[in-house]
């Protein structure tokens, strides 16, 4: 008896497609897709110099990867994985925490805010369930969607792979695609290397995407997108605010076996650094939760948390670090000194946990190539230098060590983000996202550079004679810095 797995996927025949937008039209009216969202839609190139032009269609899509990104992110196991092989989502289960949306490299994941929980193409799974075939695949004029079960090698999705050369889009990321592409332009397949004019040929570009392309970035000559979808920044100045306050409550535990070193005694010394750790672990979570489309229901972090999440990762080493640092307070304030020593050590050493485990649930976010830096995981250490110290050390020391800490950890800080700013990426989207980090402006600011500015040459000159203001500065530009760096990241297209 033939048995086999199933892994269900399409082949779409760019060479027959003729961009009706059918398939878009048919997913909306058959899932009630809200208006400015999209399951499925068409990007539509331009090739050549008038009159020698010719136009290409590219449907897109989610591709129902195989090793699904957004699965393995969502904390609350909203997103599912099919033994059919379709990536399906569970609406009433999600929070709107949006992590998925970063870890798809497709931008195939858009969120109903009606709804206040994210949607995406289910391959028509309640028609499937039903033996029926995805709405888009009834309506195409020209048969250009192929649905098959790509396991099964008699399917005719499985025989045009087989026989026919096929693509996918960005394969790079190793995740499995299973959306394949016969005939698809080049250019199509890599978001970014045409040029996005001011307005399409029907319509203006929408609001929210980025007008100015960076001029260090080459596109393909001639060639240009004149119609695609909007997609929003998802992640935005809270998310930056949550990296310094994050980087604050760790940072003052790091240094906070150290105090006596740096000059700082008295209640500031003995109980200063856990509460300034509690109290900025405090915002953090506030942070977080409010920045939920849903903030009523986070404690789904707790009821269905997802192990392989590193935002459940993260709440869990947060907790810890409260904990810890909560019995350290207590013990202190009990006159126990050698243990409330021995949990400051503890806690010092899980704030290594807390200041880091970002560049871990970053590296999931597989649609940000940016936030994958190996060199993430070291700057986010050097930020909770620069922020205990800016915090605990510099305000309550007499200089000396204190300084000598400050500066240098500042010192790193510009280094290693010139060094992102710069370097040699790894691949077009992160090539793209580093560009984008000097355009990014937050009100007056140009927030790279200004950042920069502001938070390391300004406080290395202002340390000596006005150490408050310095470190009030420091923690001002790495705001802005952090802006820069999360919303670069987003602002390169994916489709």
């Amino acid at each position: 008896m033939y048995t086999h797995t199933v892994r269900l996927g399409f082949v779409i025949d760019q060479t027959a497609c003729i961009g009706c937008h059918a398939c878009t039209v048919a997913c909306k009216a058959e899932n009630d897709v809200p208006v400015g969202s999209f399951r499925t839609w068409v990007t539509q190139l331009e090739r050549g110099v008038y009159p020698d032009v010719k136009r290409s269609f590219l449907v897109q899509r989610c591709n129902q990867c195989t090793d699904a990104p957004c699965v393995t992110i969502c904390p609350v196991n909203a997103l599912i994985k099919r033994p059919d092989g379709i990536v399906d989502v569970d609406r009433d289960l999600c929070i709107g925490c949006r992590a998925c949306m970063q870890a798809c490299p497709y931008d195939a994941i858009y969120m109903n805010d009606g709804h206040g929980a994210v949607e995406k193409c289910h391959f028509c799974a309640h028609r499937v369930d039903r033996g029926l075939e995805p709405a888009c695949v009834t309506v195409c004029p020209v048969s250009a969607i192929i649905p098959g079960d790509l396991d099964d090698p008699r399917s005719k999705a499985s025989q045009l792979i087989r026989n026919v050369g096929t693509t996918v889009r960005r394969p790079e990321q190793g995740t499995g695609p299973n959306v394949f592409y016969i005939g698809a332009d080049e250019a199509a397949l890599k978001p970014g290397s045409a040029a996005r004019p001011n307005t399409y040929f029907c319509s203006e570009r929408p609001p929210q995407e980025p007008k100015e392309w960076p001029d260090s970035l080459p596109l393909e000559k001639d060639t240009i997108v004149v119609h695609d979808v909007a997609h929003r920044v998802e992640w935005g100045w809270p998310v930056a605010l949550y990296m310094v306050t994050k980087g604050i409550a760790a940072g003052v535990m790091m240094l906070a076996p150290f105090v006596a070193a740096f000059g700082v005694s008295g209640f500031a010394a003995n109980f200063g650094p856990e509460i300034l750790a509690l109290a900025f672990t405090s915002v953090t979570t506030f942070l977080l939760i409010e920045d939920l489309a849903r903030p009523k229901l986070f404690y789904r972090l707790l009821t269905r948390a997802n192990g392989r999440s590193w935002l459940v990762k993260g709440a869990v080493v947060l907790g810890a670090f409260t904990l810890l640092v909560l019995l350290s307070l207590a013990a202190r304030f009990a006159g126990l000194s050698f243990a409330a020593d021995i949990l400051r050590w503890a806690s010092a050493a899980l704030a290594v946990g807390v200041a880091g485990y970002t560049a871990f649930l970053y590296a999931q976010c597989k649609g940000r190539d940016l936030w994958e830096s190996p060199l993430l995981l070291p700057h986010l250490l050097v930020q909770a230098i620069l922020c205990g110290s800016a915090v605990l050390t510099l305000p309550f020391s007499g200089g000396g060590a204190a300084v000598s800490v400050f500066v240098a950890s500042c010192l790193a800080h510009a280094a290693l983000a010139l060094l992102e700013r710069h370097r040699r990426q790894e691949t077009d989207n992160a090539r793209q996202a580093a560009a984008f980090l000097g355009t990014v402006t937050l009100g007056p600011f140009r927030a790279f550079r200004d950042g920069l500015i502001i938070g390391v040459a300004l406080p290395i000159l202002l340390v000596f004679v006005a150490p408050v203001a310095a470190a009030v500065l420091a923690l001002l530009g790495l705001f802005l810095y952090e802006h820069a760096y999360v919303r670069a990241a987003q602002l390169p297209p994916l489709s």
